[in-house]
């Protein structure tokens, strides 16, 4: 590794030594891929602010957070739990045959001080893991997963992850239930078009309503949504929560992980937004970054100094160090609010200054702005291919009472979503609620090819941001015969019903 840090960060600039070691070891190399790493469910305690919090974790055997996998490794893990409850881990992003996936649907609940191996061949790029369990993905149970290709070995540049998450010293569960009591909601009042948006959160906003069917339906829906940024009393809500803290690599802004980097060097950002309810605007300050991978997934580098990132996304930003500077904050702006975390990278030298955990002012809404979406297109999109089948998915749900739905139904009561193994599907995701929802479908890599009636080939993703009373559509190929699950990544609206199946059916 090029330097380390209090955290430790993934260092670049290896490939001269990985080649000599295949070169002169392939027989321990082999011996050694046989071998199961260690991960472990575990209570850690954090400090924040210099107070103590209770939290959970996904600990290798070397006791450091996370999972890092070198090219061509398989997935191949011995998982315990440490804790004294049931808890189950899913892969995030990646295509783990169903009965491995991680999800109380299809696996088994890992019971207290039970170990289960997984083992599957998967995807390289930027990953994470976490419960799949709403309460304690609250509690922090949640790392990175990063999978090194031999393109990250060879290129000449340091990785840094950068984990965020939302903490609150009340338990996961104290959390979901003030937030379904409707005890926790503020929401406040975003600007958008030059007027104030508020006084709907009450409103039911769900899909009780018949589906349009004729297109001059659906135009007239797009000329509403068109039209709001005219509408006094339109409103987004944001954030359904206050949380204590919002954290980048388990630290506040109080006490920022510093990262040491060279001057001029090329460093890869890999950014995980893991925060059960929190979108983020990443600000790179001075330093302009190339998007390069979202999801784990390439797409044409977009360039920029300011990039969307909703719950459960990832994103890849190459950056380069000035030849000389100071140091560089790169941080993370809690949407329409004055929250921010984040990490420091500093050059040799370089004066680390104190940095403040709120903005002067409120940062912009990320939920209705799909600008950024709009401009991904993927590296290696979809082969060309006509849909064998569409599904219109609507997204539903109120403040008072607080449930959201999915077609109209809750987890539990809910259809699935019937598709046949090798069918090119396309799935409209219609919300008709003034939330945005992070849509992820488990087993597949999607590509959106569609927002608000703008046909594109965009990015292949996981989790797609649906953007409130807009439409996104994705096209996959159906995968595995299995039951896959399909949810919001908003935990409080995972938990309150917005979840359902895409049941892969023989073809």
């Amino acid at each position: 590794m090029n330097s380390t840090t209090r955290r430790g960060f993934l260092a670049g600039s290896v490939a001269a030594g990985c080649l000599a070691a295949a070169q002169v070891l392939v027989p321990a190399r082999a011996r050694a891929a046989t071998e199961a790493k260690t991960l472990r469910v575990v209570r850690r305690s954090l400090d924040i602010g210099g107070r103590s919090g209770s939290a959970l974790g996904l600990m290798d055997g070397s006791g450091r957070l996370g999972l890092t996998l070198d090219p061509g490794q398989s997935f191949r893990v011995d998982l315990t739990n440490e804790l004294d409850v049931e808890t189950i881990i899913h892969w995030h992003g990646q295509i783990p045959p169903n009965a491995q996936d991680g999800v109380s649907n299809t696996n088994p609940m890992l019971q207290p001080f039970e170990t289960r191996s997984f083992d599957f061949a998967p995807l390289s790029g930027t990953f994470w893991m976490h419960a799949h369990v709403p309460a304690q993905e609250v509690d922090l149970l949640a790392a990175s997963l990063i999978v090194r290709s031999a393109e990250d070995v060879a290129a000449d540049r340091q990785e840094v992850v950068m984990f965020l998450h939302d903490f609150s010293f009340k338990s996961g569960a104290e959390v979901l239930d003030e937030i379904s009591r409707g005890m926790a909601m503020d929401h406040g009042d975003v600007q958008q078009g030059g007027h104030a948006m508020g006084g709907m959160s009450g409103m039911n906003h769900g899909t009780e309503g018949t589906m349009p069917e004729m297109r001059s339906g659906m135009d007239q829906m797009m000329g509403l949504m068109r039209g709001m940024d005219q509408m006094p009393g339109m409103s987004m809500d944001l954030n359904d929560f206050d949380f204590d803290a919002y954290i980048a690599n388990d630290r506040t802004l109080d006490d920022p992980e510093v990262i040491a980097v060279d001057r001029g060097a090329r460093v890869l950002l890999r950014i995980i937004n893991a925060a059960s309810m929190t979108a983020f605007w990443i600000d790179l300050g001075e330093l302009e970054g190339r998007l390069v991978a979202v999801d784990g997934h390439p797409v044409v580098p977009l360039s920029g100094r300011r990039f969307g990132l909703a719950h459960a996304q990832r994103l890849d930003i190459e950056i380069t160090v000035p030849a000389v500077g100071h140091a560089l904050p790169i941080l993370a702006l809690r949407e329409g609010a004055r929250e921010r975390t984040g990490i420091v990278l500093a050059p040799t030298g370089a004066k680390v200054s104190a940095i403040a955990t709120t903005s002067d002012s409120g940062h912009s809404a990320f939920s209705g702005d799909m600008t950024q979406e709009l401009a991904l297109r993927a590296a290696s999109p979809l082969a060309a291919r006509p849909a064998d089948r569409s599904h219109m998915v609507m997204l539903g749900g109120a403040m008072m009472p607080y449930v959201w739905t999915i077609n109209g139904q809750i987890w539990g009561s809910h259809t699935p979503i019937a598709v046949k193994a090798g069918e090119r599907v396309e799935m409209m995701f219609h919300n008709m609620s003034m939330m945005a929802h992070p849509m992820h479908l488990h087993g597949h890599v999607f590509q959106v090819v569609d927002v608000n009636g703008h046909r594109f080939a965009g990015a292949m993703r996981d989790t797609v941001h649906v953007p409130p009373m807009g439409m996104v559509t994705i096209a996959f190929d159906a995968g595995e015969i299995a039951p896959w699950m399909l949810h919001c990544h908003h935990m409080a609206h995972m938990a309150t019903g917005m979840m359902t199946e895409l049941d892969v059916q023989a073809g």
